[in-house]
């Protein structure tokens, strides 16, 4: 069985992914302890650490190295600092990386990072990683061409130790209209789920920030960006269309019930499996921000199946 060990690892879509790829997550780490609950709940078996990354200090043996470390330096919905120390937890990546000298790694984090501003810490993620014995490549995937039902671009970073001498593909697009198969829809996600999902979802009113742009779309569609901030979860379908006023000013076509979408709803949106579990240890915003920080799991699946045979 190939074996691999997970880092920044959130609530598991990650790791659902590796083990849909036929790994086995031996390891796993992240600061948040409602995170490690929801991953217990769904995968019991592996060794989760909470734990900020700097105080891990060991580390089983592996194939592969996982790691989403955190992007809120680099995210539209961020602070967009270039300078933020969170921008540099990729060393800390790294450290584990020449600690346990995995056959092959896997990073992802938001498209943000190929801005200009942030470029020069893209190219540095790669420096470091080709200086620890890797062929490093990365790319822009995109969900929503990998069966997830939502628009949601990321970047990944892959590399292949040096003395292997593989070369790693990243996968090509299995939905879209040349592919000959439909993206999914949101109707695809969550058809049947309750229509009012009392206390999933967040009902703050809707000011005017949230309706500085489009949110909605239809039922037929794949969702526009889940998030983690809830207030600034997309609608709902149910909820009336917006139309634009002027730049930055939309507002409904018509009057009717209207609603943010529920983070069980927010969980299927990003391609968890029907009942994954969400223990109710947290409150209503810790779970949107559990299943809007994570990895759309099909997407990094995806990734990890692409992997050469190097094991």
């Amino acid at each position: 069985m190939r074996t691999a060990i997970s880092l920044f690892t959130g609530c598991g879509g990650s790791d659902t992914g590796l083990i849909r790829a036929g790994f086995d997550v031996v390891m796993a780490n992240d600061i948040l302890p409602y995170a490690a609950e929801v991953y217990h709940a769904n995968l019991p078996d592996t060794d989760y650490r909470v734990a900020p990354v700097e105080e891990l200090k060991s580390f089983p043996k592996a194939d592969l190295l996982a790691g989403c470390y955190p992007c809120q330096g680099f995210s539209q919905g961020g602070a967009r600092q270039a300078d933020r120390t969170i921008n540099r937890l990729y060393l800390q990546f790294a450290r584990v990386l020449n600690a346990v000298k995995p056959r092959a790694f896997v990073v992802e984090n938001v498209s943000g990072m190929k801005r200009a501003d942030f470029k020069h810490l893209l190219d540095h993620q790669v420096e470091v990683f080709t200086e620890a014995g890797y062929e490093v490549s990365w790319d822009l995937l995109n969900a929503v061409n990998f069966g997830v039902p939502q628009e949601r671009k990321r970047i990944f970073i892959v590399g292949i130790r040096n003395d292997i001498n593989a070369e790693y593909r990243f996968p090509e697009p299995t939905h879209g209209p040349e592919k000959g198969q439909r993206y999914m829809s949101i109707r695809d996600a969550i058809d049947g789920m309750p229509e009012w999902p009392v206390g999933e979802f967040l009902d703050d009113p809707f000011h005017w920030y949230y309706l500085s742009r489009n949110r909605w779309r239809s039922w037929e569609e794949p969702s526009k960006t889940v998030v983690s901030h809830p207030r600034h979860m997309p609608l709902h379908p149910m909820s009336p269309p917006l139309r634009r006023v002027h730049t930055d000013c939309w507002e409904w076509k018509h009057d009717g019930p209207k609603r943010r979408f529920s983070y069980h709803e927010a969980a299927r949106l990003q391609g968890f499996p029907k009942g994954f579990a969400f223990p109710d240890t947290a409150g209503l915003r810790t779970k949107y921000k559990v299943v809007g920080n994570a990895v759309p799991p099909p997407l990094f699946e995806a990734v990890a199946r692409a992997l050469p045979d190097i094991w």
